[in-house]
């Protein structure tokens, strides 16, 4: 900055300075309230240190807690052989990308990445993203616009109606795994527009359940439209560690297959699985992928190795669903679908109550509250992991028991 720009600022400063503090007062005055209204209705979050130890071990200050609320649901960010190749790539070619793919950010890792998700998926090409966040406000706005219908199920996470919403598309919500719904809407309204975009996800975060991904892929293609699954919970952990696209064995010919990196892969990062004309078509054209700084070396190589153990240890992609099952059987409760059991509490006050209780018994599990699921859904999520032991699992279901009769 200049010296006359600085004396043009001070001068500005010096001419305004009742309406500066009239502004920072409204600001003050207008969070204070919303931080109240949130406080009183039992929807304000607090971030709290939580150092990850050993196994499903984590602490909070001086507590050591057995952990039901982590995605790392094959405990790889922990792995040896994941950690000690992010440090290799660190050391090889430093901490940080140091500008976008574009630019300089795409070092030689993201290939084998890249053609390691799309083997796994049973594509012809993969993209990876900064986030699975970054890969849906980026994918779907490059693939459909303002002339354009998307057909969503309710229940999609944030970031999908975020894309659909940059899109500027008209969007129309199907009821939660409603395949006959879907095909209705699509029916009555595929036709007024020029393109059509059919969105859920694989395993949904908040539920646990599995879209029914054969009907509604079924549906879209009798009425020409994409179905993009987002399978951040599925991949490594259902579908023989292929995620939720893998149905009794044999994958489904999903067209646009998204997912995260940051579950069950353990490290950080988004992707699309696609044709490679698609995967083409969106290197040029999505937003957040084209002005994001590429992810650091030593984040995509541990995603490679990780992908590589999903890809050949059987036995530790079936641990997370078995040990869901086994708590599930426990308490009395239907089979799960994947690694994560909602128990549905129906306040904020109340799932804030039982997670404090669980808390004190030595257990964390994350009370989940609106907006992340609807008014009146309250609940805990308990998401299990290859590294649960039998005790673990057993411990956490005479805990619940325990705080539910309590409450």
């Amino acid at each position: 900055m200049t010296g006359r720009e600085r004396h043009r600022l001070s001068g500005v400063a010096q001419i305004f300075p009742g309406e500066n503090r009239l502004s920072d007062e409204s600001l003050n005055r207008f969070v204070t309230e919303k931080l109240a209204d949130l406080e009183k209705r039992d929807l304000r979050r607090t971030l709290r240190a939580t150092g990850r130890a050993h196994g499903a071990s984590v602490r909070r200050g001086q507590h050591e807690l057995v952990s039901f609320a982590c995605n790392d649901y094959l405990n790889l960010s922990q792995h040896p052989e994941v950690i000690a190749a992010s440090c290799a790539a660190t050391r090889a070619l430093g901490a940080g990308a140091g500008a976008s793919r574009y630019v300089t950010g795409n070092h030689a890792l993201y290939a084998p990445l890249e053609q390691s998700l799309a083997s796994l998926k049973g594509t012809e090409d993969a993209i990876v993203f900064g986030s699975g966040y970054l890969a849906n406000i980026g994918v779907i706005p490059a693939l459909v616009g303002p002339q354009d219908l998307i057909v969503m199920d309710e229940h999609c996470h944030s970031c999908l109606f975020a894309g659909a919403k940059l899109a500027g598309s008209r969007i129309i919500e199907f009821a939660h795994n409603d395949a006959a719904a879907a095909e209705d809407l699509l029916a009555r309204h595929r036709a007024q527009h020029r393109f059509s975009l059919v969105l859920t996800e694989g395993v949904f975060s908040m539920d646990g359940d599995r879209a029914p991904l054969a009907e509604l892929l079924a549906s879209a293609r009798r009425h020409d439209a994409w179905l993009m699954s987002d399978d951040a919970h599925g991949l490594g952990v259902v579908g023989e560690g292929r995620g939720s696209g893998t149905v009794a064995g044999q994958p489904l010919d999903i067209p646009l297959q998204m997912g995260t990196l940051s579950k069950a892969v353990g490290t950080y990062g988004g992707y699309l699985c696609a044709s490679r004309a698609v995967a083409e078509l969106i290197r040029n054209r999505a937003r957040s992928l084209i002005y994001t700084t590429g992810l650091p070396p030593g984040v995509i190589a541990a995603a490679t190795k990780a992908l590589e153990i999903i890809a050949t240890d059987k036995a530790l992609v079936a641990r997370p669903l078995a040990a869901a099952r086994h708590f599930a059987a426990i308490r009395g409760m239907p089979e799960p679908q994947s690694p994560i059991v909602p128990i549905l509490l129906g306040t904020p006050t109340r799932a804030l109550d039982a997670s404090a209780a669980l808390e004190e018994r030595g257990f964390l599990v994350v009370a989940i509250r609106p907006p992340t699921v609807p008014e009146g859904t309250a609940r805990l999520r308990c998401a299990f992991s290859s590294a649960h032991s039998q005790d673990d699992i057993e411990g956490l279901a005479g805990a619940l028991s325990k705080v539910l009769a309590s409450l």
